[in-house]
């Protein structure tokens, strides 16, 4: 018998004005499986990615979501506090700019505190050993636990943000460009870091980017976008190896040329 896919997307479309967001956009994904979508800036990507996510309102289609209790649900139809609960629970968002997914003047261990008490959380010792067990996970040693994250670089505040993301134990992660913004050194290791954490924790995610790096290391699956259309879909190395469309085989191109 095959698994039931976790995410179901059904020809989800987004316009601004008369400008295409996306369109038509369709695919499914499975437990334990990572989607990348790669397209230049203006592609559609991060469109698709905010609709699926909830933050953004598509002009059609459905996101069904197979839910613990009630099986697949269409996200978009579920009321406010069901969708908020579900972004507490069962989904993650990690930022491109760690400062978007955090709360500044909250300590790391409060960061990572907030996220199980909005669970229902409420021993404070629990949930303080947790939070230090999760920094430590993501590489942040455990006598950060009450610095601010005004107080850490770039690079740490991005591992606390997936911290953050992780501690409830999600079955789907959101990532908008996870790497963006960071010096290659940092980005290798939260890469490395990242990479662990999917396999160790068996996740579902779709990453947005701009660098086939990334999803090469990241992604069992590709999808390339351009001009809010789904241009090329398939295993990842496939796709990057052998590229069929003339947009893919520019952008892989463009890479080989730096």
């Amino acid at each position: 018998m095959s698994p039931q896919p976790l995410l179901q997307v059904r020809d989800i479309t987004r316009f601004y004005g008369t400008r295409i967001g996306c369109r038509d956009v369709s695919f499914d994904l499975y437990p334990g499986e990572v989607m990348g979508i790669v397209g230049e800036s203006g592609s559609g990507k991060s469109t698709l990615l905010g609709c699926l996510a909830g933050q953004l309102a598509p002009d059609a289609g459905e996101v069904l979501f197979d839910t613990r209790t009630d099986g697949p649900r269409d996200t978009l139809k579920m009321s406010e506090p069901e969708r908020r609960m579900l972004s507490r629970t069962d989904w993650a968002f990690v930022h491109q700019h760690a400062r978007d997914g955090l709360r500044m003047g909250v300590s790391a261990g409060g960061n990572v505190g907030e996220r199980l008490m909005a669970v229902g959380a409420r021993h404070y010792g629990d949930i303080r050993d947790q939070a230090v067990d999760w920094l430590g996970r993501v590489e942040i040693p455990a006598d950060r636990v009450d610095d601010r994250p005004t107080a850490f670089s770039g690079g740490m505040q991005q591992r606390l943000q997936i911290a953050r993301n992780l501690v409830t134990g999600p079955r789907l992660v959101f990532m908008d460009e996870p790497t963006g913004g960071l010096d290659v050194s940092v980005q290798a290791r939260l890469l490395d870091l990242l990479r662990g954490l999917v396999r160790e924790m068996g996740l579902s995610a779709i990453i947005v980017t701009h660098d086939l790096a990334v999803v090469r290391l990241l992604a069992d699956r590709l999808m390339v976008m351009k001009d809010g259309h789904v241009v090329e879909t398939g295993l990842t190395d496939q796709v990057l190896d052998d590229p069929q469309h003339g947009y893919t085989q520019l952008l892989v191109s463009s890479v080989l040329q730096v």
